[in-house]
């Protein structure tokens, strides 16, 4: 291509499509690495929460620079609003895929075919033990309205796809919660009556 003199600014169309093709290959790469981060970040923060984990160990987890880290995202509370979008987000895709395996397309058959699906997910704790560590932070106003927009999300889709009623609904969410206590409490299999109580008819794979 010739370069053209004539543009304003004395350059040349040449040097014009250089430095575009640049910033778009910036921008790509940063696109691209938002995900790999936000992934890194889930698997950091799930392990020593919000408090106990810096900037540097999710660089370090996702083999970048801090400061490329703060490139793409504005501080530690931004890359925790990351992970836990990312959470949410497997989530759903999780009950997506548990009730299409439904045996059945009844409310009840879905629900519980989107439960199952739940406690498998979270058998490597990674998700649920950032949605624990979510809650803790939960006072502090970003995390806690991302914390409710993703509960607000799983919540909508279990209603939207099993076209359960709204007590269905809410017993399945209110199950997920017990999930979450039964694991992180390491109830399972343990031989006093409560905790027999609390988790009878609840199975979680090993």
């Amino acid at each position: 291509m010739a370069c053209r003199s004539w543009l304003p600014f004395g350059g040349s169309e040449c040097t014009v499509t250089h430095m575009s093709s640049t910033r778009s290959s910036v921008l790509s790469t940063a696109d691209a690495r938002r995900p790999l981060v936000a992934a890194a970040a889930l698997t950091e923060f799930a392990r020593g929460g919000y408090h106990g984990t810096t900037v540097a160990d999710v660089a370090r987890e996702a083999k970048i620079s801090p400061a490329y880290v703060f490139k793409l995202y504005s501080g530690k509370e931004a890359l925790f609003i990351a992970a836990l979008e990312a959470c949410f987000e497997a989530i759903l895709v999780a009950l997506a895929e548990g009730a299409d395996a439904a045996p059945d397309q009844s409310a009840g058959s879905t629900l519980e075919a989107m439960g199952d699906a739940y406690a498998h997910l979270i058998s490597d704790r990674t998700l649920l033990m950032l949605q624990v560590h979510a809650q803790s932070v939960a006072d502090i106003p970003e995390i806690g309205a991302a914390l409710r927009s993703g509960l607000g999300r799983v919540t909508s889709f279990a209603k939207t796809r099993s076209g359960g009623s709204d007590a269905e609904v809410q017993r399945f969410i209110a199950f997920g919660q017990l999930c979450h206590l039964i694991v992180t409490t390491q109830l399972d299999g343990r031989p006093e009556d409560w905790a027999q109580l609390l988790t009878h008819g609840i199975r979680h794979p090993d």
